[in-house]
Parts: C-alpha cells; structure tokens; sequence
C-alpha cells in the first residue's frame, strides 16, 4: 500500500511571497539611502511582464488585490486565474524561477530576508497550493486553500490607526497592500516628517518599480507641477542671491530630474525630486 505524498507549502519557491519580501527590501533600502539595491536589480530582471515569473506574479496580484462583494463574482475571478495559470510554459516558468532562487540566495541571507511576518501569508499560502498542485492535493486541502481565497476576495481590509491614513492619502485601492503597510510601518518611526507629495513619490517608485513606463510619467507631471510652486513661492523670496538659486533650480529641473527619451527611471532622479519637494516645503514654512 503507497504512501500519501504530502505536499508541504514552499516560501521560496511562492513567486508572490518572494515578490514581497524583495519589496520589503527595496523598501528598506530606499529609506536607508542604499546606493546600488540589489533587490532593484532582480525585480526589474526577473519579474518584468515579458517573463513567464512576471505574468504569474501579476495572477497572485490579482487575487490578492481584486475585491468583489459576492461569492460568485470571486469564484469567477480564482477560475479565470486559474484558467491563465494553466496556459503559462510550465518548463520556463520552472527555469526562470529556478534563476530568481539562485540569484536571491547569492544576495541575500535567506533568514533576513524571510524574517518578516507577511499579513495574508495564508491567503499566498492557498494560492500557491491551487497554482502548483491543483490536481495533486486532497480534496480537502483543495476546497480550504480555495475558500480561503473567496474569503479574501470578499472581505475588505483597512488601515485606520496611522499617520499616513490620517493624511488622507488618495487612490488608496490603486496602491499595492503590502507597499503601503511597509509606509506606515517605516514613516511612522522614522520618518513623519515626509508631507504627501514626498510620501506618493516613494509609493509610486515601490509600486512601479517594474513598470518604468508609469514611473515616468508620474515623475513627469511632478515636474510640471515643481515647478509652479517654486515659480509661485520666488515671488516672496526678497533675497538676491536666494533668488538666483530658485531660478537655477527650476532652470536645472527638466535635466536633473526629467527622463527624456530614456527607458529606465534613475534612482538619481526619484532623489532628487525628494529634495525639491523639500525645497518647496521649506520655501512655504519660511513665506
């Protein structure tokens, strides 16, 4: 008589979990002025939307994010994902994630890395089960992982007790969960000085950091806007030379900051509109 195979739940082998923990340390990084991230480097290599990792990841994404208020609508939902799961090149899939294992473990301690408590870690857990091993496991496992899921879809999470919620930031459904959590933990212990336009420039770089294409036309309208307020905020400027230095700076803006025809949005440049978002705070805390 043969043995039950018993399928354990793998955290380094749940391409959303890995997906997270590189963003928390991204997050990490940013925040403490890391120079060269490699966590940058295998998000933007391993997980851009050309790449077999890529598409599942956006799959994890959409049950992790998508919210709908019936049972039916989320079963729906979890099938058609299921359904796109399916369709994926197995074999490449295997092969590149192979890859991002390899290349996560030759750049990080795993322990550190994976220290972190993940909130809806059961929910990537269940995800993981139905991706990998739809046809393998109990029908017992098999209906928990898949309502755990419809539970997620159909339930509604927020955060309340927060610096950044009392700010009442906009678009808060269109932001990644565990981006905006890592916020909140980072900018409620170091960093409450940040206003809105600083804490959304950070968001946007975490959110995006795979997506260079919505990163600069993000920073493309800040500019725009940059640069009405140091224009508006000169007039009250009586200092000569303080003068100069504002029409130097808005002068200097478009090549210090702009993207142009480049592809990739430099870290350089997320830097330093956070400094002239600092400019315009401080011009504004000074009349």
């Amino acid at each position: 008589m043969s043995k039950t195979r018993i399928i354990r739940h793998s955290k380094i082998k749940n391409t959303g979990l890995l997906f997270e923990f590189l963003v928390r340390q991204i997050t990490a990084d940013v925040l403490n002025k890391t120079q060269k991230s490699s966590a940058i480097k295998i998000v933007k290599h391993r997980f851009h939307e050309n790449t077999e990792l890529g598409k599942e990841l956006s799959l994890y994404n959409i049950l992790m994010n998508t919210k709908f208020n019936t049972d039916k609508k989320a079963n729906y939902l979890i099938s058609e994902a299921l359904m796109q799961r399916n369709s994926l090149d197995t074999s490449q899939l295997k092969r590149e994630k192979y890859n991002l294992i390899k290349e996560i473990k030759e750049a990080f301690d795993l322990k550190n890395l994976f220290s972190t408590k993940i909130q809806n870690y059961k929910v990537y857990a269940s995800i993981y089960s139905l991706f990998e091993y739809k046809n393998k496991i109990s029908p017992e496992r098999k209906t928990k992982a898949f309502f755990n899921i419809v539970e997620h879809v159909t339930t509604t999470n927020e955060f309340k007790s927060s610096s950044i919620s009392r700010g009442k930031l906009s678009n808060d459904e269109d932001l990644r969960i565990l981006s905006y959590k890592i916020l909140l933990e980072k900018f409620n212990q170091k960093y409450s000085k940040l206003n809105n336009k600083q804490k959304s420039l950070l968001k946007a770089y975490i959110n995006n950091i795979s997506n260079t294409n919505l990163l600069k036309e993000y920073i493309q309208k800040e500019i725009v806007y940059v640069k009405s307020q140091l224009k508006k905020n000169k007039k009250n400027v009586d200092d000569k030379v303080t003068k100069i230095k504002l029409n130097e700076a808005i002068n200097s803006i478009d090549k210090i900051c702009g993207i142009g025809g480049k592809k990739v949005v430099k870290d350089s440049a997320v830097v330093q509109m956070m400094r002239y978002y600092e400019l315009i705070k401080e011009l504004k805390k000074h009349g």
